[in-house]
């Protein structure tokens, strides 16, 4: 029978480093947040408790928001007095810390944790010691505590309260710890904060003559936390290129990895992917497709075998099998391309559907519209789609021919195999069938004189 695990994330932190406006945990990484990283590597493994402070609505809204299946509870902090104090503070407002076997504490700030890393470290909980705290090496380990082994248990310096001979020691603390509840619970309320920080620090619950273990690991990048813009900056690049390399074994091909910035988690075998591409984690990529240099894809379905030429924006939107779209194309929210499509430079679709095997290849823009299979639409094409005051549905059917330069002022339906002459304005429906042509009259520059003198007189 598997262990009860209390997850407890220490969410209470103002986060004054980043210089935002904002608490820490909610700090922005790739259209996600800090928060959001350790709650999916923590989804499924225990009840999930936050130990939340600073701007604590805020936080709490948001993981109400985003995460509501987690059935998150909260314990307010109202004065931030350390790790320990956090704890303790967990343990005097919930009545059921004491029905948890385990107790996993962790940090809001460390999105590069997963699933993999969590469960290594409660495998080794269950080989018997009371505690476990996850270790790792620093060459250069200024600002973390150090790990100072004993022939039994261990114990956890903090670089304030260190020696010199102490800050030499390159095995440091990682702020991940998992407990047997009732060892957490006994030891919790006997720290105290007689140290250089005039803190209650967890860490003081391991002592050298205890039956506790630290975890060493030895890829250290998981642990890398954010205190500042620098380190979400390379946390967001360490997140990545792990999703990059997954990519790449999976048969996915990245021209270069260093400047790509990809973060969806599907996208076929075969596709090839250039630099100065970002895909956010909600878009999905089908196979043998190719994205060029400088698009950005959120939030979108990008089918089999499409094309998606150099500097096209598709947000929130459908691209069909063998699509080909741009290069300078721009896919607003609510669009959705049939199969064989094509979609030129400079073309704008907004909230519309477009048929199979239909050309709108440059320099056009369709909002509010729907348009059939197999139409051809020249350049310079627009849907009038706004009143002023409200937006209107253009509908083009089957097989029509638009010419260039024409513009249809919604409401309007244009029927099947419609045609549609160059440099046409059009404010009425089309039945089947039927052909539109609209022209300025010509005239000389005598007759342009002639006109102007009559409605002269006329005055």
């Amino acid at each position: 029978m598997s262990n009860k695990i209390a997850v407890v994330i220490l969410a209470a932190g103002k986060g004054t480093r980043l210089k935002m406006d904002i608490p820490k945990p909610l700090a922005p990484l790739h259209n996600r947040v800090l928060l959001d990283y350790v709650l999916e590597a923590v989804d499924g493994l225990g009840d999930i408790h936050l130990i939340t402070g600073h701007q604590n609505e805020v936080v709490e809204g948001h993981v109400n928001t985003v995460w509501p299946s987690l059935g998150a509870k909260y314990i307010l902090q109202k004065e931030q007095l350390g790790t320990g104090h956090a704890v303790r503070t967990y343990f005097e407002s919930n009545e059921q810390a004491d029905d948890y076997d385990y107790t996993l504490v962790m940090c809001a700030d460390t999105p590069l944790l997963t699933k993999e890393i969590l469960l290594e470290l409660k495998d080794e909980m269950e080989k018997g010691p009371d505690a476990v705290a996850a270790t790792f090496e620093e060459q250069v380990p200024f600002g973390y505590g150090r790990i100072i082994r004993a022939e039994h248990g261990f114990t956890i310096v903090e670089e304030k309260d260190a020696s010199d001979e102490e800050r030499l020691i390159k095995e440091v603390n990682s702020g991940l710890y998992i407990f047997k509840t009732q060892y957490l619970k006994n030891h919790i309320f006997n720290i105290d904060s007689n140290n250089k920080a005039g803190e209650f620090y967890l860490t003081d619950t391991f002592k050298e003559d205890a039956n506790v273990k630290a975890h060493l690991y030895a890829d250290k990048s998981y642990f890398m936390g954010v205190n500042d813009l620098y380190q979400l900056a390379r946390t967001e690049r360490n997140l990545i290129q792990r999703n990059i390399k997954n990519l790449l074994i999976s048969g996915v091909r990245i021209l270069d990895p260093s400047h790509t910035y990809i973060h969806a988690k599907e996208i076929g075998i075969g596709s090839v992917i250039y630099p100065n591409v970002h895909i956010d984690v909600n878009s999905k990529i089908g196979s043998n497709v190719t994205i060029e240099p400088g698009c950005f894809i959120t939030n979108s379905k990008i089918e089999d075998g499409a094309v998606i030429k150099a500097n096209t924006y598709i947000t929130d939107s459908v691209v069909g099998k063998n699509v080909k779209i741009g290069p300078m194309a721009h896919l607003r929210p609510g669009s959705e391309i049939g199969d064989g499509s094509k979609l030129g430079n400079f073309v704008e679709i907004k909230k519309s559907v477009v048929g199979e095997n239909t050309s709108i290849s440059h320099l056009s823009y369709l909002g509010d519209a729907e348009v059939g299979n197999d139409v051809n639409i020249g350049c310079g094409f627009i849907t009038c789609n706004y009143d002023g005051a409200n937006k209107h549905k253009t509908i083009i059917g089957d097989g029509s021919f638009i010419g260039s330069d024409t513009q249809m002022i919604a409401p309007i339906n244009i029927g099947k195999e419609c045609y549609v002459a160059s440099g046409s304005t059009i404010n009425k429906s089309m039945v089947d069938g039927s052909f539109a042509v609209a022209r300025g009259r010509q005239t000389t520059k005598e007759g342009m004189a002639k006109r102007f003198i009559k409605k002269k007189d006329k005055k």
